[in-house]
């Protein structure tokens, strides 16, 4: 046996519509209320989540040659919801194109007072697309530094976010360790 309720409108023990039904929009609650779904919340049948999410940091300093642009080696993933993130790389997986968002991390150390340059670049499929530098040219105690770059880009199934780094310096490197170089990413739910 098989039932249909019509209702336009369901209301609390008080008279308040905790949904309503107008056109084609259905509306859960009001301004203020709580509304907790137990279960996975679907758009289309598919899963509303900030996924693919990845988090990923070195577990050991890298060398650098002073000048040249290198890619940041990620060697410890923190997580990695869709196996998206290989070889320090993020990849769209099929079927999760949209706009994600980035933040990366670089802490140079460097031998004391040599450091003249920094910049810190995520690239989207082996092109810069965000960046950001410190000079310390005009500064006679250019030590150890850490930069923070983070960037939200509209991404295609197949494109891939890499982090690179240039350090002019002597003997530069990169720290270890969660804190001080780290790459995470998420899907926005737009």
């Amino acid at each position: 046996m098989t039932s249909i309720l019509k209702a336009d409108n369901i209301q609390d023990a008080d008279g308040n519509n905790i949904i309503n039904e107008s056109g084609n929009t259905i509306t859960i609650g009001a301004s203020g209320d709580t509304t907790n779904i137990i279960g996975t919340l679907q758009n289309d049948g598919a899963a509303v989540a900030n996924t693919p999410a990845f988090s990923a940091y070195a577990a050991s300093a890298q060398s650098l040659s002073s000048g040249s642009a290198t890619k940041v080696v990620f060697g410890t993933e923190a997580y990695d919801t869709d196996s998206a993130f290989t070889d320090s790389r993020f990849t769209v997986p099929s079927g999760k194109a949209g706009k994600y968002v980035f933040t990366t991390n670089f802490y140079a150390a460097v031998d004391n007072g040599t450091l003249e340059e920094q910049q810190l670049y995520i690239r989207k499929n082996g092109t810069d697309v965000a960046t950001t530098a410190v000079d310390f040219r005009n500064n006679d105690d250019g030590s150890d530094n850490g930069m923070i770059l983070t960037q939200t880009l509209d991404l295609s199934v197949g494109d891939y976010i890499e982090v690179y780094v240039v350090i002019v310096a002597t003997n530069p490197a990169g720290r270890s360790g969660q804190a001080f170089v780290y790459f995470t990413g998420h899907k926005l739910i737009i």
